[in-house]
């Protein structure tokens, strides 16, 4: 369903519409209104709501109106008609009429049949999809259009297409100003996190329709790599709150890696993700491999230090399985209030494989790793600074600051999954917000 309602009165009913407007503003505000000029401006002048006015009814705007019922760009008609009274130069039903007909679009000619409409309006969600055309190796024609044919029936849709000169964060911040009761990132997980960024501490659920290359959020979360069944999980409405994270002045929701990981995901360019799929980021992890050298790091928890020599930290919210860096604790809880922090510390490439092995095994089997040279904790807040400065990837981005400062989000974001129910937590005894149960001892200064 389009998020499109038009609105056309004769000249004895405007008044009429007025107090219409005025009676359903918050319902209408959800939704890009268009009217003929007169009415519009009548609408616009008395609510305050956004209208786009068109041609007036006697110059040709209910014929406007009536091609964009055509382009399916309409949900729904509210056209007050005077049965009695009405002027030569007022514009006629009939064409109308006869357009909303053949593509069945509601159409409502009196107050009493346009409440009707706006009761029916209410029980349906209006999505702000924000999607990404690049994204992923798909045909993004295809994917939108799949999309709409299983969103529609049940959600008014409204298609926002991520470009160069803006940011996806400031779209979603746009739609939550529009009133959307729901909204929906579809992309890589760049798109998804910049998206989330802006629903965080909203309320407002955010749906995922996963159309990228490694899809780690998507995976993380439980929600289906496969656009249908992704969209039907949408359709289910069963949200699940779970935590975010900050770095600095940027949320994410998934992790941040320092050292290693960055210099993979900064390798694994668009060119050869295009070319290689998800297996970009091996193959730029084994170059990368050859050539990570270690830095120094000081880890600050709640101004305790600690000197460590690494070679890759990574600060997880939530994290799949093939996250290997992350998986220190064999799992990354999302729901839990924490972050999980999994530094390697190992003194040659050699150690560094095995470690880099261990974790993958520690993700298998949903257990702690055991290794010496693999610290891991969990903590709400904690600062690291390096030395030298080292690159960073959040949530795909690359940053190089010199500090970064990193805090979990608790109970943040309400995201649409398969199900509502908290499927993540892990009981755990807690002292100053690190979990006692599973924190690995930093090694002494």
């Amino acid at each position: 369903m389009p998020t499109c309602i038009a609105l056309i009165a004769h000249d004895r009913k405007k008044d009429s519409m007025v107090a219409f407007a005025h009676q359903h503003h918050a319902l209408l505000s959800k939704y890009h209104l268009v009217a003929t000029g007169a009415t519009g401006q009548a609408v616009l002048q008395a609510t305050g709501l956004a209208v786009e006015c068109l041609a007036s009814g006697p110059l040709g705007g209910d014929t406007q109106i009536a091609a964009r019922v055509v382009t399916g760009d309409v949900a729904a008609v509210i056209f007050l008609i005077d049965p009695l009274h009405a002027q030569p130069h007022e514009p006629d039903i009939r064409a109308l009429l006869r357009v909303c007909e053949v593509y069945d679009v509601p159409l409502a000619t009196n107050i009493a049949t346009a409440v009707a409409i706006m009761v029916q309006l209410q029980k349906s969600r209006v999505g702000h999809l924000i999607f990404n055309p690049v994204a992923g190796q798909g045909n993004p024609d295809q994917d939108l259009a799949l999309i709409r044919r299983v969103l529609e029936p049940q959600v008014q849709l409204n298609v926002i297409f991520t470009n160069a000169e803006e940011d996806p964060a400031d779209q979603a911040k746009a739609a939550i100003a529009d009133g959307a009761d729901v909204i929906i990132a579809s992309g890589g997980d760049g798109t998804i996190s910049a998206v989330a960024g802006s629903v965080i501490h909203t309320g407002i659920p955010l749906g995922v329709i996963p159309r990228g290359t490694a899809n780690a959020f998507a995976v993380a979360m439980g929600i289906p790599t496969d656009i249908q069944a992704a969209c039907e999980t949408i359709l289910a409405n069963t949200p699940c709150v779970v935590d975010a994270a900050r770095c600095n002045d940027t949320p994410y929701i998934l992790l941040a890696g320092i050292g290693f990981e960055a210099e993979m995901v900064d390798r694994a360019d668009r060119e050869l993700k295009n070319r290689l799929g998800v297996l970009a980021y091996l193959f730029a992890g084994v170059q990368q491999f050859q050539e990570q050298t270690a830095f120094d790091a000081v880890i600050d928890i709640e101004g305790e230090l600690t000197e460590v020599q690494t070679s890759t930290i990574t600060v997880a919210n939530a994290a799949p399985t093939t996250s290997v860096l992350a998986q220190g604790f064999g799992q990354v809880i999302v729901d839990d209030g924490l972050l999980d922090v999994t530094i390697a510390t190992p003194k040659n490439r050699f150690q560094g494989f095995n470690a880099l092995t261990s974790l993958f095994a520690s993700a298998l089997v949903n257990t702690p790793t055991q290794r010496e040279d693999i610290i891991r904790l969990r903590t709400h807040k904690l600062k690291i600074t390096t030395n030298p400065t080292q690159k960073v990837v959040i949530d795909g981005e690359i940053v190089s600051p010199e500090v970064l400062e990193f805090e979990c989000l608790s109970q943040a974001l309400t995201v649409l999954t398969p199900l509502a129910t908290r499927r993540f937590s892990a009981t755990a005894s807690r002292v100053d917000g690190i979990d006692e149960e599973t924190v690995e001892e930093l090694p002494a200064p």
